[in-house]
């Protein structure tokens, strides 16, 4: 009697050792993918109503490079960037009479907006 007791009570631990183990591996696997949201969708979601009215297709539609800190660079980002390198997302398409198209740069984290500007006509 004492054995028939200790064969379901091995498969219910050994079932629920499972779902631990797939829970776990869910959980990861979805933290990992917020974490890898598109250069130019971190960019665009930190423009104003007045930027994002600017962007005619979709936020797709833009040039995003590494590029090195320079003089324009620094004068559009926070000052206490220790940085030599961000990530220009360029916005196509979004030059007005007076300007160029949107720039939005972004740390190397691929996360972090560090500030925004227009590239000079």
């Amino acid at each position: 009697m004492k054995k028939l007791i200790e064969i379901p009570t091995f498969w219910i631990f050994g079932v629920l050792l499972i779902f631990i183990v797939i829970g776990m591996v869910s959980f990861f696997s979805v933290s990992k993918t917020e974490s890898q949201i598109p250069i130019e969708m971190v960019a665009f979601n930190s423009l104003t109503d007045e930027e994002n009215a600017l962007i005619p297709v979709s936020p797709k539609d833009s040039i995003v490079k590494q590029v090195a800190v320079n003089n324009d660079i620094k004068a559009s980002i926070d000052i206490n960037y220790g940085k030599d390198q961000v990530y220009s997302v360029t916005f196509n398409n979004t030059e007005t009479n007076t300007t160029g198209n949107l720039v939005v740069y972004v740390d190397l984290d691929k996360k972090t907006v560090l500030g925004k500007g227009f590239t000079s006509k």
